[in-house]
């Protein structure tokens, strides 16, 4: 294979994890007096990580100022601190993708948006924590998605060239952030992308799942 490490993007890609940040978001804007939000739209909203997840619940007519925002973020800490991994669910092939990829010898990493203090926690709780040599949050660089530097930051500690890296990711900001990387980059169809469809023109491949990303890596 081409490839010499591998990296995941987390929500959308390996877990659906809508249903407990849904949770968190409806706790936190009840706790602020704000209306509530339906699962669907939490589901567009995920993305661009978690402040943006908030500021988009707390977005009306006009964006929340910032005293608002930072209530909103304190709160949606708290609720999904408490919720997190609870009715987090794996996307189908995940499991045995992760397995068979674990079993190629080539080191893995998953690269979020998610908060470090949420993303260790998550990985443990849903048991797949052993698979990833290396974990870059998004708060692990000072730029998250799609922003190079998580991703550059994980190859690095992978001890592997961009250039010999697959990102596997569900959104196009997962394209973006490899484009800009000099990774190549996989897409699943079935994660977020904030409500809008992948095109397979727009990755290096637009595969159903895990394992048939690594039967088509292994024939490249």
């Amino acid at each position: 294979m081409k490839f010499r490490s591998i990296t995941f993007d987390l929500d959308g890609t390996l877990l659906d994890t809508v249903a407990d940040l849904a949770e968190a978001c409806r706790l936190m804007l009840a706790e602020l007096g704000q209306p509530p939000r339906s699962e669907e739209e939490i589901r567009r909203f995920v993305g661009r990580g978690m402040a943006v997840l908030v500021e988009r619940c707390l977005t009306w007519e006009a964006a929340p100022d910032p005293a608002l925002q930072a209530q909103g973020i304190a709160a949606f800490q708290r609720h999904y601190a408490a919720v997190n991994g609870r009715q987090a669910q794996f996307f189908p092939g995940v499991r045995e993708g992760l397995a068979a990829w674990h079993a190629t010898g080539l080191p893995l990493a998953v690269v979020t948006n998610k908060p470090a203090a949420f993303t260790e926690v998550l990985l443990e709780r849903t048991g797949i924590a052993h698979y990833f040599q290396v974990v870059v949050s998004g708060d692990t660089t000072p730029q998250r998605k799609p922003h190079p530097a998580p991703l550059l930051h994980a190859c690095a500690a992978l001890g592997c060239e961009p250039a010999s890296n697959l990102h596997i990711g569900d959104s196009k900001h997962d394209i973006e952030t490899a484009r800009n990387a000099g990774c190549a980059v996989y897409c699943v169809p079935y994660g977020y992308n904030e409500g809008e469809p992948l095109r397979a023109a727009d990755c290096d491949a637009l595969v159903a799942d895990l394992r048939v990303a690594l039967r088509l890596a292994e024939s490249e």
